[in-house]
């Protein structure tokens, strides 16, 4: 019988996860109303216990999100699902994911409970939550390596408290398809009140059988599949959003389930999530990979003009891609500049739209042809610097006696403006990176540095993407230019600008206690 597919997206929440991935709250709003817009079902928007940041953001969102529920994650216990209502009670649909671990060797190891008391607490986490909404999944953390019998009784009795979707995670991502989809069949045949919920997978991509997994869970009578963009969350990731809507469309005759999707919008988001998070995708990515629909073999090529099926399982443009890119030029005006800023994934108006639309209109006098990818970086650019204390007012490089490099970098901090010079270090971008250190007081370490063209031709905007080390914990920065040094500049000051607004918030182990 053919079903709707939930999507549950947890981009936002188990996405960010990822090391470095860590996103403001205007790009967590710009990705969410993506998301919106992608049309998923469920958008985890965060765990609001874990700091200030991630309440504020996932409050934001469920107040300006209409379209999809909107979900905040909580420990079972009280303090937890108290600051997670409050996030998510202004949503049109809010939804609380309470979770506790159930597997024997977190029983063991992390909890130090024994089984009654996981049941107990389990039971005492949702009612609790069903306090504040009728909308409530629960999670047996480690489901995929818990005790058959013990699952089945923690999921009926999370279920007879009030829980309307049971998740279950593969969170070290151990399982494999045979293994996951016997998994569910288990709970749809033992657990006597199954039919009152929603069953759904989460599953993680260490042995790269996350989508496999979560296909075999549907076949055997999942409802829900949580996912993210490009794939990405803890360690290797989580199941692929794009990878799994499309194999349930393109294999539509042997699923026979449907999801909402609108797989057009599927590029778009990706190229978003990626260039908020600054984690890029590779060129080969399934779906929406540079590569994903490239041919370069003589036989493939033939094939393809003669009949694309030959070679193609999908069409490129049923997942947003895009059979030309040029399309922008020095003349064009506000209204197609945000028309296709929409094409592309993103939403501008008001003063939004005219600040990217001077922008645009200064690249348009430097490039002869602006692209698809320059109009994104632009916008990108916006959203990634709209939360920053420091911006880049100046800088100027000088080459002294012996080629001894001097930068001198001018910052403003609201109304301020600081100045200062570093005379040597390793080249022109280390004095750069050490004037800034200099002016904002921040001592960091340069784990990873990169530059690439951000479209095509000689006069492209390069992007730089850098990570820091500060106090244990990297920080990603990117920045756009045209002058490849002022983009790594920028790059540069976006990765201190997000030191500054974490600081003091807690440790990512705070994170890492989830499904």
């Amino acid at each position: 019988m053919s079903r709707n597919i939930v999507i549950f997206d947890t981009t936002l929440r188990d996405g960010e996860q990822s090391p470095g991935a860590s996103m403001n709250l205007a790009e967590k709003l710009e990705v969410a109303q993506a998301l919106v817009d992608l049309k998923v079902d469920v958008i985890e928007a965060g765990f609001p216990i874990a700091s200030p940041g991630d309440f504020e953001a996932v409050q934001a969102i469920a107040r300006s999100v209409k379209g999809a529920a909107v979900c905040g994650l909580a420990r079972c216990n009280d303090k937890d699902i108290d600051r997670a209502a409050e996030a998510v009670k202004d949503a049109d649909d809010p939804r609380i994911h309470v979770f506790l671990a159930t597997s024997a060797i977190h029983r063991e190891f992390k909890l130090k409970m024994d089984k009654d008391e996981i049941i107990r607490r389990a039971v005492a986490g949702v009612e609790r939550a069903k306090g504040y909404t009728s909308n409530i999944e629960f999670s047996p953390e480690d489901a995929a390596r818990t005790e058959s019998d013990f699952l089945c009784k923690v999921v009926e009795a999370a279920i007879t408290a009030g829980a309307t979707t049971v998740n279950i995670p593969d969170t070290v991502g151990y399982a494999t398809p045979t293994h996951m989809g016997g998994v569910i069949r288990d709970l749809v045949n033992r657990v006597p009140n199954i039919d009152k919920a929603v069953i759904s997978v989460h599953c993680h991509n260490d042995l790269g059988l996350a989508v496999a997994n979560s296909l075999a869970a549907v076949e055997n009578g999942a409802g829900q599949i949580e996912c993210t963009i490009n794939g990405i969350g803890e360690r290797a990731g989580n199941c692929s959003l794009e990878e799994i809507t499309m194999a349930l469309k393109t294999r539509s005759d042997y699923y026979g389930h449907t999801t909402r999707v609108d797989t057009t919008r599927l590029v778009p988001t990706s190229r978003l999530v990626s260039s908020v998070t600054g984690l890029e995708v590779q060129r080969n990515k399934a779906i929406v990979g540079r590569n994903a629909f490239a041919h370069e073999s003589g036989i493939h090529q033939d094939g393809m003009l003669k009949n694309p099926t030959t070679y193609e399982i999908m069409r490129p443009e049923d997942v947003g891609f895009h059979k030309t890119d040029l399309v922008m030029g020095k003349h064009s005006g506000r209204a197609a500049l945000a028309d296709r800023a929409r094409a592309l994934g993103y939403h501008l108006e008001g003063e939004k739209l005219q600040e990217v639309f001077d922008a645009f209109k200064k690249l348009a006098d430097k490039k002869k042809e602006v692209y698809d990818s320059d109009i994104a970086a632009l916008i990108d650019k916006r959203v990634s610097s709209a939360d920053d204390q420091w911006k880049l007012v100046r800088y100027e490089l000088k080459l002294e006696g012996e080629g001894i490099p001097s930068a001198t970098v001018t910052l403003s901090k609201g109304d301020e403006e600081q100045t200062d010079t570093f005379f040597g270090g390793d080249g022109p971008l280390d004095a750069l990176f050490r004037v800034i250190e200099k002016i904002t007081g921040s001592q960091v370490v340069v784990r990873d540095y990169r530059v690439h063209s951000v479209s095509q031709g000689k006069d492209a905007q390069g992007e730089s993407t850098i990570e820091l080390e500060y106090q244990n914990r990297i920080y990603r920065g990117r920045g756009v230019s045209t002058d490849t040094v002022e983009a790594s500049t920028l790059a540069f000051l976006n990765a201190v600008n997000r030191i500054s607004l974490t600081s003091g918030e807690p440790t990512e182990a705070v994170y890492r206690d989830t499904v």
